[in-house]
């Protein structure tokens, strides 16, 4: 992955080790949670690569939206299919297209990459952003269903 240069003035580019303060801050703003012992070793891995990867969208040298995702293996398609995670944009980058230039970075990174499909989930805070998903070529497909597992998160979640 290299860096790409946008008619807006945006470069995307994969994250950093010294982007980590910066894309956690975005985290933050985006889940409301608090940054954790965990997250550290995730980026670790996504800067390497190897199930996932962070990439930002700066002006002027300055981080205003970053997207993440994560890469999964599956039989049915015989390797990797990649998931998009997080997709953020600050207020102050509003109206530059950032979302838009982050979603198809992601999709044009995991095509290098061999990924036979990008998906995402909407949740009922996000079901709103279909629309935009859907102009980017993203369809409908199912539901999803999930289980907490680890339970001091779903203590925190209640």
């Amino acid at each position: 992955m290299a860096v790409e240069h946008h008619p807006n003035g945006v470069c995307t580019r994969p994250a950093k080790a010294d982007d980590q303060s910066r894309v956690f801050e975005l985290i933050e703003q985006l889940t409301g949670e608090v940054v954790t012992s965990d997250w550290q070793g995730v980026y670790e891995s996504h800067l390497r690569l190897e199930r996932g990867a962070v990439v930002v969208a700066e002006n002027n040298l300055s981080i205003v939206g970053i997207a993440t995702v994560s890469y999964n293996m599956t039989i049915r398609y015989g390797g990797e299919y990649c998931e998009l995670e997080e997709l953020i944009v600050d207020d102050s980058a509003r109206g530059l297209n950032l979302g838009r230039i982050l979603v198809q970075r992601t999709i044009d990174d995991a095509r290098r990459r061999g990924c036979h499909e990008i998906g995402l989930y909407l949740v009922p805070s996000t079901e709103g952003n279909r629309g935009f998903y859907e102009k980017l070529g993203f369809e409908a497909i199912g539901t999803e269903m999930r289980q907490m597992l680890k339970t001091d998160r779903a203590i925190e979640k209640k």
